[in-house]
């Protein structure tokens, strides 16, 4: 009787001990875990089963994109309170190329504000799970002289963060104010995206081709222009027609599911973009 009461002592410690190390633990990307099994390849995006969830995205103006997910988490990219978002965000994300990026003074109430670049200089570093979604980055650089004039370096090392939202089966990637290609390591870092939001100023951030190269790269199921000032959507349209389909839409929003990403890879204008 003693012997195996300490057998089941034993497997009650080892089972309080794994639990703790697993909360401990980040939560897992799965869409990282997903790209990872492909190795060497450019990540195209792997179908799943058809869902009832279903997010709904809304853009906002200019960087600012709305996720609504289906537990009701609402989450703002390149968040400035300028835009409506539709009720106040429990997740703001924000760059600091520009103004028109990030603001130093969030409404009080925002449970969660996430910034894409570190406090003293360091890499930002984001993994967190708000109720149904888990939300990382990945560092870029951005131009100095954007940020910082009159500075001697060229590059500011860490400044932008591509960021990641992972809800109800769907990889959703915004690349913020982007001002570099992104080499193998960038790629492998995102791993699989649905969905991706692609500045398409084609001066501020990078040219039009240099971004048309990366939607390529990149193959997500549906690409979401934003940040376009006075450049003709046809400039970007052009551009990827025959390998992506077009689809203009007259509302700001939509909604989807990891079973009703498009069959052929897609670019959706919304309205207001």
């Amino acid at each position: 009787m003693s012997r195996l009461w300490c057998i089941v002592a034993s497997l009650t410690i080892a089972l309080g001990l794994a639990q703790t190390n697993a909360a401990e633990r980040p939560p897992a990307s799965q869409c990282l875990a997903m790209a990872q099994t492909l190795p060497r390849v450019i990540f195209a995006s792997i179908r799943t089963a058809a869902r009832a969830d279903e997010v709904t995205i809304r853009y906002a103006g200019h960087a600012t994109y709305v996720i609504e997910t289906p537990d009701g988490v609402r989450v703002a990219t390149d968040y400035t309170g300028t835009y409506d978002t539709g009720g106040l965000p429990d997740v703001v994300t924000m760059n600091r190329a520009h103004s028109t990026h990030y603001t130093l003074n969030p409404d009080p109430r925002i449970t969660y504000v996430l910034h894409g670049w570190g406090e003293r200089g360091e890499a930002a570093n984001h993994a967190l799970t708000v109720r149904d979604v888990f939300i990382r980055n990945v560092p870029t650089d951005i131009r100095r002289s954007i940020y910082e004039d009159g500075a001697n370096v060229a590059m500011l090392r860490n400044g932008n963060s591509i960021f990641i939202f992972e809800v109800a089966g769907l990889c959703i990637g915004h690349l913020g104010h982007l001002h570099h290609p992104l080499d193998d390591s960038h790629i492998a870092a995102i791993g699989r995206l649905d969905i991706v939001m692609v500045p398409i100023d084609g001066t501020y951030t990078m040219s039009l081709s240099g971004m048309s190269d990366i939607v390529r790269r990149l193959r997500a199921s549906v690409v979401l222009p934003m940040h376009r000032f006075g450049t003709p959507l046809s400039d970007l349209l052009d551009r990827l027609r025959g390998q992506f389909a077009i689809d203009r839409r007259g509302e700001p929003s939509f909604t989807i599911s990891a079973g009703s990403l498009p069959k052929t890879p897609t670019v959706i204008v919304l309205s207001g973009v």
